[in-house]
């Protein structure tokens, strides 16, 4: 099983729009190395759920249920790809930026290297610190 983190401002889809919608195609994905990370996802891999741009932190969990297919957002260029994701929980307390950025293991994170991928791998004992920390 693979970890990955998808990010989305809260203000266009956050977590409730999520959950209330039950299923998402994560679509419109535009970045090369993002639509990579689209591609490996693997059904049953694990996806951290963070909220962008407006207090910037991981709230929830989901998991891969469906793996990459052609963008329907993207009909005439078929290098696009697009995943389904379903929402397993929300974390009982926001992991909020300023918290992943002050600790030693989590700043190494893809998510400080390189802030504007919207697709991310998670190395394992990222994710687990995550889950920890939002408990």
């Amino acid at each position: 099983m693979n970890f990955w983190l998808v990010k989305s401002e809260p203000d266009k889809y956050g977590w409730d729009h999520f959950t209330a919608q039950g299923r998402a195609v994560w679509d419109g994905v535009r970045n090369y190395q993002a639509r990579n990370n689209l591609s490996a996802m693997k059904l049953g891999d694990q996806v951290l759920f963070y909220h962008s741009v407006t207090k910037p932190g991981v709230v929830g969990l989901a998991t891969v249920v469906r793996e990459a297919y052609p963008d329907p957002t993207s009909p005439d260029d078929p290098r696009w790809v697009v995943v389904e994701l379903e929402p397993v929980m929300k974390l009982a307390k926001p992991v909020m930026l300023s918290q992943i950025r002050a600790d030693l293991l989590l700043g190494r994170m893809a998510l400080i290297k390189q802030s504007r991928l919207s697709v991310m791998p998670v190395r394992p004992d990222e994710f687990e610190l995550i889950l920890q920390l939002g408990q």
